[in-house]
């Protein structure tokens, strides 16, 4: 059984879906998507026994746009998500997160310190992103914006992993067009100029940087060499995957699964998943 629920956090009306109980995981979604993109993780993973919750961060999916408009700083997300885990009452969380969703994931659990339970982040790293902001600001403009649609739907299967069924990755990327464009644009812009390198000594919980060897938009070896300057993590890197582990993995959420509970300081700080 699956929950939704609204809930006003940060002067925005929220929306979550929250099932089963357990040690709770917090899912975050990627630039412009929402929590559709867990749809096949939340209610497994619920009956694998956490608590999930799967929000729609403010401008995305069900939730109504932040107070200021269109967010462009990932560290604005990170402080909203806090407050949701608040007005809920969850406390020691998983966090789980993928491409902006895995850095505020890294931001968050940088924030919470010694109250994260752990962190997978997962087509991220800590450093800014290999990305325009030029570019992406030229995209505001509505003279750029008209073909946003395709670009979104032909960038999304660009960067599908090659293990991918087709007719699944068909799937991924028609999901992906449904973006606001101002909204995702503003979130890259956000993954553009977000650097945590120096709050990286603060993520005290156990971490996992998970990286798709077909992900062209994240630099595998940036990520394990982020990975070193942690006080307690590895890399896992997926062959044939992309960027978007959840959507791609048929049986992500016992993947998932296996990965949170691989989340101890005895684990090897550098590992393939095949």
């Amino acid at each position: 059984m699956i929950e939704a629920r609204y809930l006003t956090v940060d002067s925005c009306l929220s929306y979550v879906e929250l099932a089963g109980s357990g040690p709770p995981v917090l899912l975050v979604h990627t630039a412009g998507q929402s929590g559709v993109q867990w749809r096949h993780t939340t209610g497994a993973l619920a009956e694998r026994g956490y608590r999930v919750i799967a929000p729609d961060l403010p401008g995305h999916g069900r939730s109504e746009p932040a107070p200021g408009g269109a967010v462009d700083d990932l560290g604005v997300y990170a402080r909203w998500l806090r407050n949701l885990l608040d007005a809920l009452e969850v406390h020691d969380p998983w966090i789980v997160g993928c491409s902006i969703g895995g850095k505020i994931a890294l931001d968050l659990a940088a924030r919470m310190a010694d109250e994260a339970r752990g962190v997978v982040a997962m087509a991220a790293e800590p450093m800014p992103g290999e990305i325009s902001a030029a570019g992406l600001r030229r995209e505001l403009e509505d003279v750029a914006a008209a073909s946003r649609t395709d670009r979104t739907y032909l960038g999304t299967l660009a960067v599908v992993g090659r293990d991918v069924d087709p007719a699944r990755a068909e799937l991924i990327a028609r999901m992906h067009r449904r973006e606001d464009p101002e909204v995702s644009t503003s979130d890259l812009l956000g993954w553009a100029a977000h650097d945590l390198t120096d709050t990286l000594s603060s993520i005290t919980c156990p971490a996992r940087l998970v990286i798709g060897e077909d992900d062209l938009w994240v630099n595998s070896e940036r990520a394990r060499r982020a990975a070193e300057h942690l006080p307690d993590a590895r890399c896992t890197v997926l062959p044939g995957i992309g960027h978007y582990p959840m959507e791609e993995i048929v049986d992500f959420p016992t993947v998932l699964d296996g990965w949170l509970g691989e989340l101890a300081p005895t684990t090897s700080r550098s590992e393939v998943h095949a």
